[in-house]
């Protein structure tokens, strides 16, 4: 590379917007801010995506190469369907680095990405940054696709053992799952955290709710307490609503507010009836991303009831950061990736993971001391300005990709 070219990038995604998750919000933050840099950049989903009628796609000022949807009864194998996902993906990486010319392929979880980048990259002769954001094992178990230290967790962890090995660089998301990766042999130096953050910009301190909103929802003049995310299992969202009864009984003007949906969504509105919780709880459904903040809005508490799990104490989730942006008040278990990023008293309040008890009575005892909200809304919010900012996490790459780029590939 010649010091007066600017960079050119190839991340290998898993799937991205107009997608809504953690993982295509987090995908889009890392473009913009690598852009701000003065890189290239360039995007290629795989056949995970779903739906590409089309080569290539432009959303939101992003442009992303797709990969074709595997068809046909061998795709749907689990074994084989994996392996054909790698051999469409590397061909796809190799067919668009030779128009684009990038210097660094950089793929991210889940490690089939990683698989089909090092196939292309030994090919083409370039350095593979691999980005683990999540074990795919551990999140196997949650979608009940695999059981702990059964022999697909044990594929799967060799597997990505491997792909890291082999891989020039390496950066995850946050201190637990550096640590693990650690333990799996890797070189301590090699290994680069690129935390979850927040465009400050985008998310400022909110005090006013969106009233026409609250009315529509039946929310007006109403303490709300609520999440806005994915729902799967690991989120203790069943928790949350178990634990509402008894917040009710201290505060009966509180609703809950569930903001998205996902695989549990049918699960939690037969448990909402069966508690007789109909009248309190309200499901919006699937939400476009840039218009959660007028949800934001109406909540006065967020609460992340993760359960404790692998997954859970080893990853930092996103949505908890853009909440301290916004200066709202948090209630959050005490999951490994939650203490990363929540100080007790101080940004947020966390309560014994799995305890229905303990979360009704951390929030009735944070909804009864409203002294202390200016404390806790102004602390989390210059947290994520000191140390939560997309400028700053992105930055970290120049000396990820440095390291790889003195890497021969053979």
């Amino acid at each position: 590379m010649q010091n007066d070219q600017p960079l050119r990038i190839l991340h290998v995604l898993d799937h991205s917007v107009p997608l809504m998750s953690g993982y295509a919000m987090r995908t889009s933050a890392i473009i913009r801010a690598q852009r701000a840099l003065g890189w290239d950049t360039f995007h290629l989903t795989s056949a995970k995506q779903g739906g590409a009628d089309y080569p290539e796609a432009l959303v939101d000022g992003i442009a992303f190469y797709r990969c074709a949807p595997l068809n046909g009864h061998a795709s749907r194998l689990p074994v084989i369907g994996h392996v054909l996902l790698i051999w469409q993906l590397a061909r796809r990486i190799i067919e668009i680095s030779r128009e684009t010319r990038p210097h660094v392929l950089h793929a991210h979880s889940p490690v089939l990405n990683a698989v089909a980048a090092l196939a292309a990259g030994r090919r083409l002769h370039l350095p593979v940054v691999y980005e683990v954001r999540a074990f795919w094992e551990d999140a196997a178990l949650d979608h009940g696709t695999s059981r702990r230290w059964g022999p697909r967790y044990w594929l799967t962890r060799g597997l990505e053992t491997w792909a890291l090995k082999r891989s020039a660089g390496t950066a995850t998301i946050c201190q637990g799952l550096r640590g693990e990766l650690i333990e799996r042999g890797l070189p301590a130096d090699k290994v680069r955290v690129v935390p979850n953050a927040v465009d400050i910009a985008s998310f400022m301190p909110q005090r006013q709710s969106d009233l026409p909103s609250a009315r529509s929802l039946g929310l007006e003049g109403c303490t709300v307490i609520g999440f806005a995310g994915s729902f799967y299992a690991y989120e203790g969202l069943l928790l949350l609503l178990r634990a509402l009864p008894a917040m009710l009984a201290r505060h009966a003007e509180l609703r809950l507010l569930l903001v998205g949906g996902g695989p549990q969504e049918a699960a939690l509105r037969r448990e909402t009836v069966a508690l007789g919780l109909e009248r309190y709880v309200v499901f919006t459904g699937q939400v476009p991303h840039d218009e959660v903040h007028r949800y934001y809005s109406l909540i006065d508490v967020l609460c992340y009831p993760r359960l404790r799990m692998r997954l859970t104490e080893l990853v930092t989730p996103l949505k908890p950061l853009e909440a301290m942006a916004q200066g709202k008040l948090i209630v959050a278990s005490n999951v490994g990736g939650h203490r990363e990023l929540i100080q007790d008293g101080r940004t947020g309040i966390l309560f014994e993971a799995g305890d229905a008890a303990d979360l009704a009575q951390k929030v009735v005892e944070l909804l009864d001391a409203p002294w202390q909200w200016p404390m806790l809304r102004d602390r989390a919010r210059r947290y994520v300005e000191a140390e939560r900012t997309w400028a700053g996490s992105a930055a970290v790459y120049q000396e990820i990709y440095a390291r790889a780029l003195q890497t021969r590939v053979s």
